[in-house]
């Protein structure tokens, strides 16, 4: 079988173009390159195995129509997209540019070249918006709702907030429609946090990484200045390793049939969750130090609440993840230590 996938040197589109050379299929990445830590990924993948690589942007027709069109993939990732709510908020036609158009350009050059291929589009737990009706606890580190144990399912409202949240829930809802009106091979993921090696955090996208990074630079440096949060620390997120992710695109693309038409809410599950206050916890348990930081007014649409109920992935993908969120915080605290030195012996 032969794979593309759009953006695939970004943080996710990297660690599964990996795993497919690993397998020895053959893989494209289809990339602008714009993004932070992309040329390192590229790069990283060339030391791999034969990589194919197309810089192209997602936003443009022809340059999305000339690779599908001349490979005829038996299965596209369709990960290319602008990640960031805050740079949604500064530039809202940049956002429905990349994540809305650039999603029609890969399903009308399917449509017209490769009918038969599997489509995984990387959505967003943003299309259900604040979900107000969770009836949240506050305890001393979290908010937890006092119903929902399995976390949210797809059953959920739609409700788009944010200019991002609007282009990941159009994009998501058009992939959905072109199963249903031109028998395209598509799924959903409804994305939580992904975390891992390669993804580049910064304070605007990549939670995890950026505050592990933060808590080394303070274990370096034990006097520097606070670093900053938005809201009061309590918001809950569900964390998936990229490793469980990139199980769960292989598991769509091999269980097509029965997964086709579908989205699924995707992340860690209950038993993965974590507020930043709790990770903050932990990090100063394993690094021996202690976080100080500021806290910056809530941002625009922060959910309090969101874990992925993952039991339909479960039943319709045969998945589950595998890497605990212990295990993947050790492993991205790592990777950050890498990077810095890395990046410190390159400036010297």
């Amino acid at each position: 079988m032969s794979y593309l996938i759009t953006g695939g040197c970004g943080f996710l589109g990297s660690n599964l173009a990996a795993e497919l050379l690993r397998q020895g299929r053959a893989v494209t990445v289809f990339d602008n390159l714009s993004r932070t830590g992309a040329e390192l990924n590229l790069n990283w993948l060339r030391s791999l195995g034969a990589v194919q690589f197309v810089r192209g942007d997602i936003r443009h027709p022809t340059d999305v129509e000339a690779v599908i069109s001349s490979r005829k993939p038996d299965v596209i990732f369709h990960l290319a997209g602008q990640v960031a709510m805050t740079t949604s908020l500064q530039s809202p036609r940049l956002d429905f540019e990349i994540n809305v158009l650039g999603s029609i350009n890969v399903l009308e050059s399917v449509r017209q070249h490769c009918p038969k291929t599997a489509i995984v589009y990387s959505s967003s737990n943003k299309v259900y918006g604040d979900i107000p009706d969770l009836d949240l606890q506050e305890t001393a580190t979290r908010y937890q709702p006092r119903c929902y144990p399995h976390g949210i399912a797809e059953a959920a409202p739609l409700d788009f907030h944010t200019p991002y949240g609007c282009s990941k829930g159009a994009a998501d809802q058009y992939v959905l429609d072109y199963a249903r009106c031109f028998g395209l091979n598509t799924v959903v993921f409804r994305h939580s946090t992904i975390y891992g090696s390669r993804q580049f955090a910064t304070f605007d996208q990549g939670w995890v990484g950026w505050f592990c990074r933060q808590a080394l630079l303070v274990q370096s440096d034990p006097k520097r200045e606070p670093f900053t949060i938005s809201g009061d620390g309590k918001q809950v997120r569900d964390l998936l390793h990229a490793d469980d992710a990139v199980r769960c695109y292989l598991a769509a693309a091999d269980h097509i049939d029965s997964a086709r038409g579908q989205a699924f809410n995707i992340g860690g599950g209950m038993s993965n969750s974590l507020s930043l206050l709790e990770l903050f916890a932990r990090l100063e348990q394993k690094l021996g130090v202690s976080l100080t930081y500021t806290k910056l007014p809530w941002r625009t649409s922060d959910q309090r609440f969101f874990v992925a109920d993952i039991r339909k992935a479960q039943q319709y993908l045969r998945w589950s993840p595998q890497v605990t969120s212990d295990q993947g915080i050790d492993a991205v605290v790592s990777w950050e230590r890498e990077m810095a030195v890395r990046l410190a012996t390159a400036a010297a």
